[in-house]
Formats: C-alpha cells, structure tokens, sequence
C-alpha cells in the first residue's frame, strides 16, 4: 500500500538510512530499562523495531508498554544496520499507532507446547517462525517447479475432484453423497491426465488428492497436495529422467534463492545442490537383496513398507530410484515389463535420510487387450472405466507418468520430524478441524 514498505526489502539492506513506514503485527516485544525491542511481523518478515524513551513522545512509549502479543501496528522511523538485530537491521522508532489492541493471553506461549496443543490451535501456530519459513519454502518449491515446467513447454492441466472409478484401488476412497449418486474424492488426477495428452501433450497438475489411508505414521496425511505429470510418447527411462531434471531444478532453486531458510532447519544448501542428473537406479529385486542381506525378513511380491523404505534410504545421501516392482503391489494400469511380465515398468523416487517415497509412476498400459486383462485380473469392474478404456482404442501411444507428495517433499529438504508441518492446516486420520 502507498506509503508503506515490506519488512523483507528493508532487511534487503536497500534501504538503510532511510525514514520508513511499517504495519504488521507484534510478533514479541521486551523492555530493556529505558527501550523497547519490538518483533514485528508483516508476512514478509520479521524486523526488529526500538524505542527509546528520551527519543518518543512519553504517551506512545506508555502506550507501547501495555502492547500485548498480536497487536497490530504502524510504526515509522528510522532504518539503520545492527550486528546485534536479528537479521541486520533495525527500526529506530519516532512514532507508533495501534491499530488493534490483542486480547490478553495469546495461547502460543514461548514455552514446550505438544503437537495436539498446536494441532488444535493451527490458526494462531503457522505465525510462528517456523511455519513461517515452512510455508515460504513451499511457496518457492511450487514456483520452482512451475517454472520448470513453463521453460520445457508444459501446459497445467485441471482433472475432478470428485470422481465415480478408483485410480489407486477402492479401499483408500473417500465416499461422497452426489445427489442420487455415490462419488468419491480423487486418488489423483491420473486417469483423466491420459484423456488430456491426446489433447494438449505434456502435461502437468499441482492439486490436492485424497487417501483414505488408516496410517498414523510421520508421512501420512488424507488430503495433500500432489504435483503430476503425464507425458505421450514416453517410456520408463524418459519419465526418470523427467522426474530427475525437476527435482534437481527445485532443490538448485532453493539453495541459491532461499539458503537461510533451509539453514533454519539444519539443511545446508550445500545438500540440495548435490542433487544431480543422473539418479541412482535400483530395482526391486536389488532392493530386496539388500534388505535380506541385513536381516531384515522380507518376502518377494510384498510392497515396500515405512521400515524397509527407511532403511534402504539411510543408505544414501541424495534421492535415487528404484524401479520394477511386481505387478500385484502396482495399480492395474501400470504396463507390465514385455521381457518379465511379473513385474511392471513401475518407478519410485526415494528421498535419502530415512524419508522413503516421494513419488510413484511409470509407463502406462497402452493395449486395450492388456488393460481389459488387467482390469479383470484385479477384479474391478470394466464397466466402470469404459471411457478410460476407450484411450486405448482411438489414437494409444506409448505415454507415463508420475504422482509427486508436496509434503513428503518438503518435509525431506526441511529435515522435518513429521509431514504434518509441511503444509498450513494437515488433515489426519484423527484430525479435520480447524
């Protein structure tokens, strides 16, 4: 607005020496004798503002010494270089005017709080440092991509919500009452992206999908956001590569754009920027070898679980791949490998330290014959995906695709405990409000 500036171009250093005005909320305030520190917040930073008492009008600097935390300001004075300020630079105050006066008590205290505490008081929790950074990181991980996208002539592509056929199988659906009708929340965009490559080619989607997925573990959520791509006339080795040069693109973005945030976390952009093409590759068979080779129990054909992705992926330091899974762990549409029918031309993308998955694809089936046999063969029901089965009948190229977990992303580069803090509000097994 006119006469106001953003906290985050004066710590830009752009504006040193300059008489400034701010608004924003008070994010923390103390009293030092005779100054006042003030913490304010404006959404594009945090600065820290001060007031000395031989310097204000004596009924602001009173006024300023009953703020409570949250009250919303406007503040004006002078800016000017501190080693000792938060981030470089403060605000010598001249003058002051509360817009709002907070009401006492404001629940985040600077004390432990446990997550069912945040949890139930997110509204007020994603001001906090923390969440700040999160939710900025994620802003510029969804820029990255997109420019990624933009640079290799994409076209975004929207798919329902609500949907009437399963694309990852009907135990993880969210039943919804449409009129007369039963619907569900979508799984993913994937079925409708194969109708749109017909149409527009490359395509991509960055959208919310829906699980019902009875899993309380640090990587689960029921509604997340899920960043998708399908592509005609691509097999498996060009979907890999797809996935590898974006990913690569959105860490190298995030290191040079947004290296103090991810120090924030303990990430050192140093480790985003080792993030080159080409991925390790393994497959599933490797993948078993080694987890028998460590002891750990695991059975050929069953998928791979939170413990086995974990301890496969503490083995690296950057993402890789493993590919080849069986074709009884993968959805019906995934193509089975022509050399070793067992198995599909399915991909995973492991993220290193322990994080596991972090997106699922592959080449699609692309024979209507070999799609109607897998269809009956998981016992669904053809009827119910004759549009999608008419794809293979008029104009079928050989196309994949690729379904990557926002959160799971963000929650590897922030070296987050739990998926739950990637994203503003999450939505749990055991959680839908606020």
């Amino acid at each position: 607005m006119e006469g106001f500036v953003d906290v985050s171009r004066i710590l830009s250093g752009s504006l040193e020496g300059e008489h400034v005005k701010i608004r924003g909320w008070l994010h923390n305030k103390r009293s030092s004798g005779g100054i006042h520190f003030l913490l304010i917040r404006d959404g594009t930073g945090i600065i820290q503002c001060t007031m000395k008492k031989d310097k204000a009008d004596p009924d602001e600097f009173e006024l300023v010494k009953r703020l409570t935390q949250e009250s919303t300001l406007e503040l004006e004075g002078i800016v000017r270089r501190d080693p000792r300020a938060p981030d470089g630079y403060e605000i010598a105050v001249e003058r002051v005017k509360v817009v709002h006066m907070a009401e006492e008590g404001f629940p985040i205290a600077k004390k432990y709080h446990g997550p069912d505490f945040l949890l139930n008081n997110r509204h007020l929790w994603i001001r906090s440092k923390k969440m700040q950074t999160i939710l900025r990181i994620r802003s510029k991980f969804l820029e990255a991509a997109r420019e990624w996208f933009r640079m290799n002539e994409y076209t975004e592509f929207h798919a329902p919500i609500l949907i009437t056929a399963a694309c990852e199988g009907g135990s993880t659906l969210f039943n919804v009452k449409y009129f007369d009708m039963d619907a569900y929340l979508t799984q993913s965009w994937q079925l409708y992206a194969e109708a749109a490559i017909a149409s527009l080619g490359k395509i991509y989607t960055i959208a919310p999908s829906f699980r019902a997925e009875k899993s309380r573990t640090r990587r689960h959520l029921t509604e997340y956001w899920h960043l998708e791509v399908e592509i005609p006339w691509c097999d498996l080795n060009c979907i890999m590569k797809v996935e590898e040069e974006l990913l690569t693109h959105i860490c190298h973005r995030l290191a040079e754009e947004m290296p103090k945030e991810l120090e924030h976390f303990g990430r050192s952009p140093n480790d985003l920027l080792k993030v080159e093409p080409p991925f390790e590759r393994i497959t599933y068979d490797e993948a078993v070898e080694i987890l028998r080779g460590d002891g750990i129990d695991f059975e050929w054909g069953d998928d791979l679980g939170w413990i086995e992705e974990k301890h496969l992926t503490m083995k690296y330091d950057k993402p890789f791949f493993i590919t080849h899974y069986p074709r009884g762990v993968k959805a019906f549409y995934h193509k089975p490998d022509p050399k070793r029918p067992e198995v599909t031309l399915s991909v995973d993308m492991m993220a290193p330290e322990g994080y596991g998955e972090i997106t699922g694809g592959g080449q699609r089936i692309d024979d209507v014959n070999e799609l109607l046999e897998r269809i009956k063969e998981e016992n669904l029901d053809p009827d119910d995906y004759e549009w999608y089965i008419d794809l293979r009948r008029y104009g079928s190229v050989p196309h994949s695709g690729f379904g990557l977990g926002v959160e799971r992303t963000i929650a590897w580069i922030c070296k987050l405990d739990h998926i739950r803090d990637a994203i503003a509000f999450p939505r749990l097994i055991n959680r839908v409000y606020p």
